[in-house]
C-alpha cells in the first residue's frame, strides 16, 4: 500500500502540473479543449490524492510499522479513533491532509461553476492548481508520508525493517476534541485559497469587481467559519487538556491561526462597501491576498521550528520551502496589482464620517491594527534574535495591553454599524437610534458596579455588550413589526420571515450576538482566582465559596496508559455538591505524562481542578484549583457564531404577498388602507429588509 500511495501522489503531482500548463495555454489560445482537459486533470488530482490518503489511513489501521510515519505516530494499543486522527498528527501526514482538503475544495469549485464564468474560471483553475503543485512537491519530494524504515547492511544493501510496535501518538492529542479541531482549522486555512484564487484571477483577467466579489463571498464565509470554529475548538482543548487554567495564552501558533481570521473578518465587512458603493476595491483585493499569505505564514511558523510552541511540529528543514512560496505569492500579487491597478478605481467616495461606510472603514482599520500587533508580538523574538543575537520573548501582558482596548472598540463598532445609514446619518436618526440602547448599557453598568463588577475593562465590556445586544434586538424588532403590520403574522413568525428574507444581514446580526457572548466570557477573566496546595486523603482546600475535600488517591491501568486519580468532594455551605476526578496519566510507549482536568461548569463560573503531580521533595500530591467566572459564555457564543455563519450562507427566501379577504370597511380601516406616499413605503421596506 505504501508503494501504491506513493505512486498515486506522483501521478497527482503530474496531473497538477498539467492543469497549470494546459490552463495557461488555454487562456492564451482560447482553445476550449485545453481548458476542458485542465479541468478534468484537476478532478483527477482529487481522486489520486484521495487514494493516497486512504492508503495511509489503511496502513495506520493495520499497524504497518515498516512505514516511518506510522511507526512514529501510532502503536498497537492506540484506539482506532485516534489511529485515524494520527493522519494529521505529524509533519508529513498533515501536509498530505492539506493537499487532500485543497483538492476537495478545488473539485467542489470546478463542479459548482461548470459552464459558468468562462472568462474567470480558467484563471481560478490555474491559480488553485499552482498552490496544489507546491504542496504536492512537499508531499512527493520533501516530506513524503510513505517513507519506509530500513537499515544498511555491511555489504551496502538496504534491508527493510519493521519494529514490533510504534512510538505512539502524542498524549496531548489523545483527546476526542483533537480529532475535530485540526480538520476544522485546516478547512479554514485551506479554504482561504479559493477567495485568493478568485481575487487574483479577477485582477489578471480584469473581471468586473462586483461579480467576483459576489462569487467569492460565500467561499470566504465558509473558510472564515471553519477557521473560527477551529480556533474555538483549539481554545477549548487547551482549557480542558493542558491543565494551566486558561484557554488562550497568546502562543505563536494560536496567534498564527487568529491573524487570517482577523483579516478575513475585515474583508467580509468591507466587501459590502464595494457591493453597495463600488468603494475600497484595492483594499478588498489586498485583504484577500494578505489573508491567504497569513495562512501560509502561519503554516511556516507551525512547521519550521522558528518559534517555540506546545502546538508546533518538531523543528524541520521545511521552513525555507514555505518562505520561498510565500515570497513567490507576494511577488505575483504585487506584479498583478501594478499591471492592473487602474481597473480597481473606486466609483464613489466617503460622503460623511457619520455613515455606515465610515463604520466599516474604522472596523477594518482596527482589525488590521490588531492583526499587526499580534504579528509583531509573534515575530519579535525572531526579529530580535536576527538583530541582536538574543531572543527576546513577548508574553501575554503585551498582547493583552494592546488588544483589550482594540477589542472593546470593535465591540462598540459592532453596535454602532447597524444604527448608521449609508452615505450620511442625520442627527435626529442618531438620537433616535442610539438613545435607548446606550441608556440600557449604562444602566447595566450602574447595576453591576455595586455587585462587584469593578474592573474597568470588564465594566466597559459589560456596558458595550448590553448596548450591542439592544441594537441587535432593535433591528429585529423594527423589521418584524413592519412585516407583522403588513402580513398579519404573529411577532415570532414575523421575525422568522424577516430573517429568511435577508439571511446575510440577519445572520450577521446573529454572529454579532455570538461575539457579544464571547466578549462577556472573556471579561470574566478579570475575576479569576486560583489556589494550589499539597494534599493527602482528608486534606481540604478553600477557593471562593467552595471547599475541596480529598477523599482518596488511587491508581488504575488502562489500555494505553496508567493513571493516578484524585477523588475530590466539592462542598458548599457544608453540603456536598459533586465529586470531581482529576487525573495524572503516564504513557509508557512515549514516556510522557499528561493531565486530565476535572471541570464543573455553570453559566456563572467554572470550578477547574488539576492534579499537578507529586512534589519532588515531600512526594505528596499537588492539587491546583481555579475558579474561572463566565467561561461557559465563550463556548455558547462560539456556537451562536457558527449558527449565524450557517444562516448567512442560506439563500434568501423571496417575500410572499399575503392577501386577506375583504370585509366591511370602517372609518378606522379606511384610514389604515389609505395609500402612503411611495417614498415612505420605500423607506419602511428598506428599514425592514436592507
Amino acid at each position: 500500500m505504501d508503494v501504491f500511495g506513493s505512486f498515486a501522489l506522483i501521478l497527482a503531482f503530474t496531473c497538477s502540473v498539467y492543469t497549470v500548463a494546459a490552463g495557461i495555454a488555454g487562456i492564451r489560445t482560447r482553445h476550449p479543449l485545453l481548458l476542458k482537459s485542465a479541468t478534468q486533470a484537476g478532478i483527477a488530482v482529487c481522486l489520486l490524492i484521495t487514494i493516497a490518503t486512504a492508503c495511509l489511513v489503511y496502513l495506520f489501521l493495520t499497524d504497518d510499522f515498516s512505514l516511518a510515519y506510522v511507526a512514529g505516530h501510532s502503536n498497537r494499543d492506540l484506539e482506532t479513533f485516534y489511529k485515524v486522527a494520527a493522519l494529521w498528527s505529524g509533519q508529513e501526514g498533515s501536509l498530505l491532509f492539506w493537499s487532500w482538503l485543497l483538492s476537495l475544495y478545488a473539485v467542489t469549485l470546478l463542479i459548482a461553476n461548470r459552464g459558468k464564468h468562462p472568462e474567470l474560471m480558467p484563471y481560478v483553475t490555474v491559480i488553485v492548481a499552482g498552490v496544489q503543485c507546491f504542496f504536492l512537491i512537499l508531499n512527493v519530494f520533501v516530506a513524503s508520508p510513505f517513507q519506509v524504515l530500513g537499515t544498511t547492511a555491511a555489504d551496502g544493501t538496504v534491508q527493510l525493517m519493521a519494529p514490533a510496535d510504534g512510538r505512539g501518538l502524542n498524549p496531548l492529542l489523545q483527546y476526542p476534541e483533537m480529532v475535530i479541531h485540526p480538520p476544522m482549522l485546516y478547512l479554514g486555512y485551506v479554504g482561504f485559497t479559493i477567495p485568493f484564487a478568485f481575487a487574483l484571477a479577477a485582477l489578471l483577467g480584469r473581471y468586473p469587481g462586483e461579480k467576483w466579489i459576489h462569487l467569492t463571498r460565500r467561499w470566504t464565509m465558509v473558510a472564515w467559519g471553519f477557521q473560527g470554529l477551529g480556533i474555538l475548538l483549539g481554545a477549548h482543548w487547551a482549557y480542558a487538556v493542558l491543565g494551566w487554567g486558561g484557554y488562550w495564552g497568546w502562543d505563536p501558533v494560536e496567534n498564527a491561526s487568529l491573524m487570517p481570521w482577523l483579516t478575513g473578518t475585515a474583508f467580509l465587512h468591507s466587501v459590502m462597501m464595494q457591493e453597495k458603493r463600488g468603494m475600497m476595491k484595492v483594499w478588498n483585493v489586498w485583504l484577500v491576498f494578505i489573508t491567504f499569505m497569513l495562512c501560509i505564514l502561519g503554516t511556516l511558523l507551525t512547521r519550521s521550528g522558528i518559534v517555540s510552541s506546545v502546538h508546533a511540529f518538531a523543528q524541520s528543514t521545511i521552513g525555507p520551502w514555505f518562505t520561498g512560496f510565500l515570497l513567490v505569492c507576494l511577488a505575483v500579487c504585487v506584479v498583478a496589482y501594478l499591471k492592473n491597478r487602474d481597473y480597481l478605481r473606486s466609483e464613489s467616495q466617503l460622503d460623511s464620517m457619520v455613515s455606515r461606510e465610515s463604520s466599516f472603514l474604522f472596523n477594518n482599520l482596527i482589525l488590521l491594527a490588531s492583526c499587526f500587533a499580534v504579528l509583531w508580538g509573534t515575530l519579535f523574538p525572531v526579529i530580535s534574535e536576527w538583530v541582536q543575537g538574543t531572543k527576546i520573548s513577548v508574553g501575554p501582558p503585551f498582547f493583552n495591553k494592546v488588544n483589550i482596548p482594540i477589542g472593546l472598540f470593535l465591540l462598540f463598532l459592532t453596535g454602532v454599524g447597524p444604527l448608521l445609514a449609508w452615505r450620511k446619518t442625520s442627527t435626529e436618526s442618531l438620537a433616535r437610534n442610539f438613545g435607548w440602547p446606550l441608556a440600557g448599557g449604562l444602566l447595566a453598568g450602574a447595576l453591576a458596579w455595586p455587585l462587584g463588577f469593578n474592573d474597568v475593562y470588564a465594566l466597559i465590556c459589560l456596558i458595550l455588550s448590553v448596548f450591542v445586544t439592544l441594537t441587535i434586538v432593535s433591528e429585529f424588532t423594527r423589521g418584524a413589526l413592519v412585516i407583522r403590520a403588513r402580513a398579519g403574522l404573529n411577532f415570532f413568525s414575523s421575525v422568522g420571515h424577516l430573517t429568511m428574507r435577508n439571511t446575510r444581514r440577519y445572520g450577521g446580526y446573529v454572529v454579532h450576538f455570538g461575539m457579544v457572548l464571547i466578549f462577556i466570557g472573556l471579561a470574566g477573566a478579570a475575576f479569576n482566582e486560583d489556589v494550589q496546595n499539597e494534599v493527602e486523603p482528608g486534606s481540604r482546600m478553600e477557593i471562593g465559596p467552595y471547599t475541596l475535600e480529598v477523599q482518596s488517591l488511587t491508581s488504575r491501568p488502562a489500555q494505553n496508559y496508567t493513571a493516578e486519580r484524585v477523588t475530590v468532594d466539592v462542598r458548599r455551605d457544608g453540603q456536598s455538591l459533586m465529586y470531581l476526578y482529576p487525573e495524572r496519566r503516564f504513557y509508557p510507549v512515549n514516556e510522557i505524562t499528561g493531565t486530565m482536568v476535572a471541570i464543573h461548569s455553570t453559566l456563572k463560573e467554572d470550578l477547574y481542578v488539576v492534579y499537578a503531580g507529586r512534589d519532588p521533595e515531600s512526594n505528596r500530591a499537588v492539587l491546583h484549583a481555579y475558579r474561572n467566572p463566565l467561561v461557559k459564555w465563550i463556548w455558547l457564543g462560539g456556537i451562536v457564531v457558527v449558527l449565524g455563519t450557517v444562516l448567512g450562507l442560506v439563500p434568501n427566501r423571496q417575500p410572499v404577498v399575503v392577501l386577506r379577504r375583504a370585509g366591511v370597511v370602517t372609518g378606522q380601516d379606511a384610514a389604515a388602507l389609505t395609500p402612503e406616499p411611495v417614498g415612505a413605503q420605500q423607506r419602511r421596506v428598506h428599514e425592514a429588509t436592507d
